[in-house]
């Protein structure tokens, strides 16, 4: 099991990035573009963190993390559909 001191790094990451991304949306001389890609990749490195540690993925069988991932998939898929049928 890990340990009371990685889970609270693990939280001030994840506070700080939260922070930023809240910092970047703030930014006027920033372009969209390059906003957008720093707070998805920001999102991503915080959903795997909080997957990984939080929900014990990282502990877990293989067989596990691959129902998950596959969820995880199937929610993407269907977000990009659901977006393409609405324009």
């Amino acid at each position: 099991m890990t340990s009371t001191k990685l889970y609270t790094v693990i939280y001030v990451v994840l506070f700080a990035f939260a922070t930023v991304q809240v910092v970047i949306e703030g930014l006027s001389g920033i372009g969209y573009e390059i906003a957008v890609a720093g707070i998805l990749l920001l999102s991503v490195i915080k959903a795997v963190l909080v997957a990984g540690y939080y929900q014990h993925l990282l502990y877990e069988p293989r067989s596990v993390a691959y129902v998950v991932a596959s969820g995880l998939v199937t929610a993407i898929a269907l977000t990009f559909a659901a977006s393409y049928s609405i324009t």
